[in-house]
């Protein structure tokens, strides 16, 4: 295992100490490509009599270095580049927010090339070569340090302006070609050239606001690949890799040539799936859809959903089924129909999985990866979605001495993510958890699901009837027979019957309790009785807390919300998803359903079910694993002593 790796804090004061030369380097300077070949742009326009012509040009006042170009006629004037999308004087948000952006990275680059020169003694040699007295013998390590500080400063530059941008990425994706020049000769050079090619850039693919983003964000994720790629082979980058640093105010982390942020989250490449094509797990099926239309009742001027105020809203859920039987089809669904949706409207959607390379050897590494995967989902300026999957792998179990120092990061975080003290549901976003082995997550991770999804796959005969027929699709000539082709998906009946088949508990241990308490007080048809009942529950499994109620009242409300939102809402945005806020509660009002005696029935037999199912699992799992301990132990001693001759 690798050692933990400490973090040191690049200071506010001296990355704001190069905001002058940043400001300068965005403002304008003169670069004549080297290794790519410039477009054919148009010049920047005049803002304003004299500004154009009167833009200072940078020179580098770093020590020792004496920097040559051949400048375009014009130059390269960036700043003017991106204020002049829009044909306004003023800069818009936007660009206000592109231009500060990468004045920070820019500054937070220049301030890490400090901190290079000084750890390596580049410095000195810098110094040394400025008053010709460098050492002919120095003279390669020299050159080498040079390139290994440009390719640092880059890196450092390209990841800063990925991660301080990521808030204000969209749907737009922008293809801009690789990048080439890519200048290793120095460091402040190496900046020229990479704004150089922005410039071009910008000029060529950013018609306006929403693809300025996207194409600067493009710009610096092939940036930091070329640079890391390039770096693979270079020498003199043990002072940059060999270390980590952190800066507070951004909390940002730079770790080598790692990407702060693996993930933006704004452009899925995942292969949707349509509602038909999910076979059997009617529910699931059926809670997942109400769901996507649920989260584009999110307001983004309250910064709050109309369901999450009135009740209903799903924050969390569990999907759990035996492998195969469609969890990733019920998230390639959902995340289609979400996608969908938010084209429709324009809005920001961004999703989001934490899988198994989340979890890092360094301490504290898993932690911070947890915690931004939450803080990516749970943007108020985006639709999110996160999932968890396998997340028995993911997350460890509490006192579990197998469990990984990184997973019990990771349960640490979510548990307080999903259910803690600052804890806000804004409806934007929700979380499913999806596993084949639930037992094995720890009971209060597992008990923060507000949903349970049994994804138990196809069930009836019509069932894989309907699967085996869309797997085969219609490159065949077997005919059908007798059955009617996906009836039995038709979801609102199937629904119904899945629902109706929760009036009396499925597991045995349940089924026991269920008994004694209807044979005790007879039918559960008042709080008090169904009080009684989810005591006997508690009674039998400890673990069913006040949580669990929670749970279960909260999937109550879902129900009383269980309409369908019209498919002309998502199709037409001025129907509903662009009305004020107040107009979006009242139309959801109006279609709330009562709540019943059989609602509250099905939702506690639906949740006590799952932690029956659960108990049980682990219980067997548990008694297995000492059986095989027994017999081994067993056979240990009949070995033993047959080798003894006894």
């Amino acid at each position: 295992m690798n050692a933990p790796r400490d973090e040191m804090e690049l200071k506010e004061e001296a990355i704001r100490a190069h905001y002058a030369a940043a400001a300068e380097l965005l403002r304008g300077f003169d670069h004549a490509p080297r290794l790519a070949k410039a477009a054919a742009v148009e010049p920047v326009p005049e803002r304003s009599p004299g500004v154009g012509a009167g833009a200072r040009r940078f020179r580098s006042t770093t020590p020792g270095l004496v920097t040559r170009s051949v400048a375009r006629p014009e130059g390269v004037r960036l700043a003017e580049r991106v204020q002049g999308i829009a044909g306004d004087d003023l800069p818009t948000a936007a660009q206000a927010q592109v231009l500060q952006a990468l004045r920070r990275a820019l500054a937070i680059a220049l301030s890490l090339g400090e901190v290079f020169q000084e750890v390596t003694g580049l410095a000195e040699l810098k110094k040394a070569n400025l008053e010709a007295r460098l050492p002919q013998n120095r003279a390669a390590e020299f050159g080498e340090l040079l390139a290994a500080e440009a390719l640092a400063v880059l890196s450092v530059f390209a990841n800063a302006t990925a991660f301080l941008l990521a808030p204000q990425a969209g749907p737009e994706v922008a293809e801009i070609g690789d990048v080439e020049e890519v200048l290793t000769d120095n460091a402040p050079l190496a900046l020229q050239g990479a704004l150089w090619e922005l410039d071009q850039d910008i000029a060529l693919w950013a018609e306006d606001d929403a693809r300025l983003i996207a194409v600067v964000l493009a710009y610096a994720e092939q940036l930091m690949e070329k640079v890391r790629l390039r770096a693979e082979t270079a020498p003199r980058l043990g002072a940059f890799t060999g270390a980590a640093w952190r800066i507070e105010a951004d909390d940002l982390p730079i770790t080598g040539f790692q990407p702060a942020r693996k993930v933006r989250g704004t452009t899925l490449s995942m292969a949707f799936k349509k509602p038909h094509e999910v076979v059997g797990n009617h529910i699931a099926k059926y809670q997942a859809m109400r769901l996507a239309k649920m989260l584009m009742a999110y307001d983004f001027e309250r910064k709050l959903n109309p369901f999450a105020e009135l009740g209903g809203f799903i924050f969390t859920f569990m999907g759990d089924g035996k492998p195969g039987t469609g969890k990733t089809t019920l998230i390639q669904m959902m995340a289609g129909l979400l996608n969908d949706y938010c084209k429709v409207a324009g809005y920001p959607f961004r999703y989001q999985n934490l899988s198994i390379d989340n979890v890092d050897s360094y301490q504290g590494k898993s932690g911070q990866n947890a915690k931004a995967f939450i803080q990516n989902v749970m943007d108020p300026a985006v639709i999110g979605f996160g999932t968890v999957d396998d997340i028995d792998q993911i997350a460890g179990k509490r006192g579990d001495r197998q469990s990984s120092a990184g997973q019990q990061e990771i349960t640490a975080v979510l548990m307080e993510a999903f259910a803690g003290a600052n804890t806000v549901v804004r409806g934007n976003c929700t979380f499913g958890m999806f596993s084949n082995y639930p037992e094995n997550v720890d009971d209060a991770l597992r008990q923060r699901a507000g949903a349970r999804f049994l994804v138990d796959g196809p069930q009836t005969r019509e069932d894989y009837i309907d699967i085996l027929a869309l797997l085969l699709g219609k490159k065949h000539d077997i005919p059908l027979g007798d059955h009617d082709l996906f009836a039995a998906q038709e979801i609102q009946r199937a629904v119904a019957a899945s629902f109706e088949g929760h009036s009396v508990p499925h597991e045995a241990g349940l089924k026991t309790v269920w008994a004694e308490v209807e044979a005790r007080i007879g039918a559960l048809d008042t709080l008090a009785k169904l009080g009684a009942y989810l005591k006997a529950i508690q009674e039998a499994d400890a673990r069913f807390t006040g949580r669990a109620i929670k749970n279960i009242t909260d999937a109550v409300k879902v129900r009383a919300m269980d309409f369908e939102l019209p498919d002309a809402w998502m199709e037409d945005p001025e129907l509903f998803l662009f009305r004020d806020y107040d107009t979006k509660s009242a139309m959801i009002a109006e279609l709330r359903r009562p709540i019943t005696v059989d609602m509250v029935v099905q939702e506690i037999n639906r949740y006590a079910d799952s932690e029956f199912r659960y108990a049980d699992k682990s219980d067997e799992v548990a008694i297995d694993t000492m059986v095989r301990d027994m017999e081994r132990a067993e056979e240990a001693k009949r070995r033993y002593l047959k080798g003894r001759g006894a």
